[in-house]
């Protein structure tokens, strides 16, 4: 049954009047714009000039939605363009919402506008965005696939508000979508306001008179029913000679690149061999508002064809009837309710018959069309763009009072599901490992024999084998693992150098005599760790000696992070046997030199070991406080604290998720602007940094970091997309301003395996009974963004309880 005017029409009663709607201060529309041609534009820009119109204080202003490929200039009214495939641009423009704290923020929405599975791109922004958001439906879907039903839920339950433009629009949204009805509002597609005019000085200035004329408007593209109305034209056209069928506007220009013309071309093919060809007019071109008003005016009947039912709106059959048109459609959803109580004529989907009988009787019967064009122009008041910009404005004014509110430390809080902590799993492991060792480098899944092997990916290799024992998943498979490796860093060994190769090709020789000193270092550390937490007494023993002959050479290094890897593994050595004079020695000479050029270097906002962040950024602060465990150093570890802390403000990214450090950023001095592009090495590194702080405090907040740090692997990170498998053990080697990237080389799978390990020891440590609780580890310091930690006293500091093998191994609690 056809719904009545006042049901179409039908508005919230509890909105708040035009009055208070003018406190607003500022509003931010999103969805395309002009110049780009594209309904949503044009929609979008009546919006913005109604709002202005009924509201002239409000700040009003845009984010454009650009195509992929495409570019405009656009107005001031632009305050940013988003590309629609590039994910970093949506964070850029919720960050620039944000600065702009509106009032609430107002998307245009409709399949295929937005980037991402099914749009998920715009997920991005809007979780990131804390003003409050209402959402007008240009299309809802009764039957979705996966993707647009998980990605449109996400939407209704971000929405504060949903416009939909038609009764059945709420009557989906509420049946099929489960919405609660009182998110829902209807407020129809607005239209301009025109006076009730004879068609015949409109016709003069468009060269149409003598002409009986029918009028088809929209950018020309298949599914929208044109051949059935030219079908029709021989029976109109032998009762009503001077009958003219205008087709105005241009071919859409998505088919313009696949096709060119040819859809065009078919349809005057199609007119010409039924005889009509000289009763059809084609106007290929691009129509402003102002012209498709004058062709409106012109117009004697306005028919819209669609053959399927499911349209919820048209904003040309919103202008028809508004301006008084007599309208002849097939019967469509927002046809079916706006054409109602006799405003128009409905006539069955692909029914040429149909049409012609319907367009014939109305043409020949002026009274009638008169009548009709009076009902349709009276029902129009309701959808005028000023009625429509009351109507948003009560809207916004109702949802502004729902503003997320920020953290302490200016992150916007980001909702996302909450995920299991995953089991190791081997599977991108064995995927890369051959019988010489790890291969460093993936295309997408299958591992390039190109690029051969590295130590430093070995020995992050066997340093997983020592993880996985700790947390259980001790196998005939890991000891043989750890041996393949074990046999790689061996024989990287070049002992007439002092120092570790690094580069193998796939053909098992080296391609360098000496690896970069960094390599050296994570290599030592593997081997240092093997010696002290191996299970298997050939391993220790290997792993002893070769480390005797290493130790000789290792005061020889000045880079940083060659520093924090060589620290890394001498507490691990140290810590195993504190009788070892020489390493302990060394350990504190590295470690205090290492606290020296963070004091030497961090000033009032920068609390760093250096001018800018690069990568493996945690190992620095990591170091400290293994070294602090071990010598019972409560500067080292103060020191550590300091400067993880402040860290760990900095890899925080929009909605408060883990940001890596983004490579972009390296060699900018004094700087983590750039979000792009981020790599799991960063993620596992906080991870074990954050492990060592809890170990030195007991501070269960550092839990709360570390696994925020993790969380970054599974999806919780500022493109809302998962780095990691859990099933697998696979991980994309990071995150770019475009998504994933999809290779999934060693460092990466390793760092997240590594991850893994460490979460699960950690979470042994959230257990009530794991460790006792003190005043500090309850505070809530989400704002706490350094530049200092709370201070830490040996006297003071808990001493995490090991109830099984592998909290002491992995943490690194020195003997008391």
């Amino acid at each position: 049954m056809q719904r009545s005017t006042a049901a179409t029409f039908a508005v919230n009663p509890s909105m708040t009047p035009l009055p208070l709607a003018q406190t607003l201060r500022s509003v931010v529309l999103i969805g395309s714009f002009p110049p780009r041609r594209c309904g949503i534009a044009t929609f979008t820009c009546d919006v913005l000039d109604a709002l202005k119109a009924a509201a002239p204080t409000i700040d009003c202003r845009v984010i454009a939605m650009t195509d992929e490929g495409g570019g405009h200039a656009y107005g001031p009214e632009v305050m940013f363009q988003v590309h629609q495939n590039r994910a970093a641009d949506y964070l850029e423009a919720a960050r620039r919402i944000n600065d702009a704290a509106p009032d609430c923020v107002c998307v245009q929405h409709e399949f295929g506008l937005f980037g991402g599975p099914a749009g998920e791109h715009l997920m991005l922004m809007l979780d990131a965005v804390r003003a409050p958001v209402t959402t007008t439906l240009h299309t809802v879907l009764t039957d979705p696939d996966a993707d647009q039903r998980r990605v449109f839920e996400r939407l209704t339950k971000r929405s504060a508000r949903i416009i939909v433009m038609a009764e059945r629009g709420r009557q989906i949204l509420t049946d099929v979508w489960k919405v609660p009805a009182s998110k829902i509002v209807v407020t129809p597609h607005g239209a301009p306001d025109r006076p009730l005019t004879d068609t015949a000085e409109a016709k003069a200035r468009l060269g149409l008179a003598g002409h009986e004329v029918m009028l088809t408007f929209g950018l020309l593209s298949p599914g929208k029913g044109l051949e059935s109305m030219i079908r029709a034209l021989p029976a109109i056209v032998a009762a009503r000679p001077d009958a003219l069928y205008v087709i105005l506007g241009a071919t859409h220009p998505h088919l313009i690149a696949r096709e060119g013309e040819a859809y065009r071309e078919g349809l005057f093919v199609l007119a010409r061999d039924l005889g009509v060809g000289d009763h059809v007019r084609f106007h290929n071109q691009y129509v402003d508002t102002p012209l498709l008003l004058d062709w409106l005016e012109a117009a004697d009947l306005y028919v819209t064809p669609y053959p399927n039912v499911a349209q919820i709106t048209s904003g040309t059959l919103s202008y028809a009837v508004a301006l008084g048109k007599a309208v002849i459609s097939t019967p469509y959803w927002h046809a079916q309710e706006l054409l109602a109580d006799d405003r128009g004529v409905l006539t069955p989907f692909n029914d040429p018959d149909a049409m012609a009988t319907a367009a014939v009787a109305l043409l020949g019967d002026p009274g009638r069309m008169n009548a009709l064009r009076q009902r349709a122009w009276d029902a129009g008041r309701e959808t005028l763009w000023s009625r429509l910009a009351e109507r948003y404005l009560a809207v916004f004014a109702e949802v502004r009072q729902q503003r997320m509110p920020a953290r302490a430390n200016g992150a916007e809080p980001r909702s996302f599901a909450v995920n299991p902590l995953p089991r190791p799993a081997l599977g991108g492991v064995r995927r890369m490992t051959d019988g010489v060792g790890m291969l460093q480098h993936s295309v997408y899944g299958v591992p390039d024999r190109n690029h051969g092997y590295c130590v430093d990916d070995n020995a992050r290799a066997l340093l997983l084998m020592h993880r996985l024992r700790a947390v259980g998943m001790n196998t005939p498979e890991t000891t043989t693992l750890a041996e393949t490796y074990s046999a790689f860093v061996h024989h990287a060994w070049n002992s007439d150098a002092g120092r570790f190769r690094n580069f193998m090709a796939y053909d098992r020789t080296w391609l360098e005599e000496v690896g970069s000193d960094d390599s050296v270092a994570r290599a030592w550390w593997s081997v240092a760790v093997t010696a002290s937490e191996a299970g298997s007494p050939a391993l220790r023993l290997w792993a002893r000696e070769l480390a005797a002959k290493i130790a000789p050479h290792l005061d020889s290094f000045t880079a940083l992070r060659t520093y924090a890897f060589l620290v890394l593994g001498l507490a691990s050595l140290v810590r195993a046997e504190p009788g070892l004079s020489h390493e302990r020695e060394l350990l504190q000479r590295l470690a205090r030199g290492l606290a020296g050029v963070l004091r030497g270097s961090e000033t009032d906002d920068w609390c760093w070991f250096e001018d800018g962040l690069t990568y493996d950024n945690a190992r620095l602060p990591e170091a400290l406080l293994r070294a602090g465990l071990v010598l019972d150093d409560e500067a080292l570890t103060q020191a550590g604290l300091n400067a993880l802390h402040w860290l760990c403000g900095r890899q925080t990214g929009v909605g408060g998720v883990f940001r890596a450090v983004g490579t972009r950023n390296f060699g900018l001095p004094f700087t983590v602007a750039a979000p792009f592009d981020q790599q799991p090495l960063e993620a596992a590194a906080t991870v074990d940094a954050c492990a060592a702080a809890l170990a030195a405090t007991g501070d269960r907040w550092w839990l709360g970091e570390a696994r925020r740090a993790f969380d970054w692997f599974l999806g919780k990170n500022d493109l809302g997309v998962p780095v990691g498998d859990p099933l697998t053990g696979d991980c994309y080697d990071g995150l770019t301003p475009d998504g994933p990237n999809l290779n999934r080389g060693a460092e990466s799978v390793l760092s997240f395996q590594l991850a893994a390990c460490a979460m699960l020891v950690l979470e042994r440590l959230a257990e009530p009974a794991a460790r006792p609780a003190d005043k500090a580890s309850t505070e809530d310091r989400s704002a706490e963004r350094c530049p200092t930690s709370p201070t830490v006293t040996s006297a003071s500091r808990p001493t995490p309880r090991a109830s099984s093998f592998g909290l002491s191994t992995l943490l690194q609690i020195p003997d008391r």
